[in-house]
């Protein structure tokens, strides 16, 4: 064979290129997550689904005395209880004095927190570590713990308050206004950790660039807040005021120890406390449910309205 020969020679053809397989469509996560949620949706639905039955039910009976000692047999009601309830007076009254009550604290609340947490990115390490433990310190006192504290600060003969102020034996938990005055105090002080906190960490997560430009640009600190802070927190801003409308509306505990069980005659109530009151100090059980599930169904509206923003806030980002 020549060489002219040996340099003709075919070659083998080169092996064909595996097919790419086409891309699958993102596999959907079916029913695992909820497989992972099944022991919490399992306890939550004991601890929840169950009682708010029972409260449901017992709104629908005459549910008394004579009932739980088992004198006389419960009988349905149907929607007596409610009516009942909706023509009497003083329901309205509880109803605006509560409402009136949570606005007042949730508006309170963000304008301390926010005002607070504006200041923590303007001092100093130590002074902003210190600012931050006396908040927290505050938050994670039991609320009946600080109830009593405020009361012994706020007391007509032995506080320290009246005789710094020289108000002699001033009775802050007298009057109606006074006394709701005095528990939107502690409520402030134990719930405004909780938006001074978040709300630094929004204000943290904005470039600091931004607001650079701002001051450049000659704007006030009040409106670099209002025109550049403020719209870019406004979904933190959402989140903490619909937890805060929902902590707020259900206050007990600093209501009924500040002014015993509600003010002097039930000036002081809110719908919790006036629910305790029908249920366990008259005996009307079934009364005390029924205003439990209108409490139920007016935060229900509002945790709606908390999801609802949440989820048009998580497909915006």
């Amino acid at each position: 064979m020549t060489a002219n020969s040996t340099a003709y020679k075919t070659r083998p053809a080169p092996a064909p290129a595996p097919r790419r397989r086409s891309a699958s469509p993102a596999r959907r996560p079916g029913w695992t997550p909820w497989l992972y949620l099944l022991p919490a949706l399992v306890l939550l639905g004991g601890l929840l689904v169950y009682p708010i039955y029972q409260l449901g039910l017992i709104s629908f009976l005459e549910y008394t005395q004579a009932q739980v000692s088992g004198g006389e047999p419960a009988t349905f009601q149907g929607f007596g209880n409610y009516t009942a309830l909706f023509g009497d007076g003083q329901f309205w009254q509880v109803l605006l004095a509560t409402v009136v009550f949570a606005a007042a604290c949730v508006l309170a609340t963000l304008l301390v927190g926010c005002a607070l947490a504006v200041l923590l990115t303007r001092i100093r390490a130590v002074p902003r570590l210190a600012l931050m433990l006396a908040a927290l310190g505050a938050w994670a006192t039991p609320a009946i713990t600080g109830s009593t504290v405020w009361v012994f600060l706020f007391d007509a003969d032995f506080g320290p308050v009246n005789r710094i102020l020289g108000l002699g034996d001033h009775s802050w938990t007298y009057g109606r206004y006074s006394a709701f005055t005095l528990v939107l105090l502690e409520v402030l002080w134990c719930s405004f950790p909780f938006v001074m906190v978040t709300v630094y960490a929004g204000i943290r997560a904005i470039p600091a660039e931004v607001l650079e430009a701002a001051a450049l640009d000659g704007a006030s600190q009040w409106r670099i807040w209002r025109s550049v802070t403020a719209p870019m927190l406004r979904p933190i801003l959402t989140v903490v005021t619909i937890q805060s409308v929902i902590w707020d509306f259900k206050v007990f505990t600093q209501i009924y120890v500040m002014t015993n069980g509600g003010g002097i005659a039930g000036q002081n109530l809110v719908l919790n406390v006036y629910a305790y009151q029908k249920a366990f100090a008259s005996s009307q059980y079934s009364l005390g449910s029924a205003i439990g599930v209108v409490m139920l169904l007016i935060l229900l509206a509002v945790t709606l309205v908390y999801l609802r923003l949440v989820r048009r806030q998580g497909e915006e980002l």
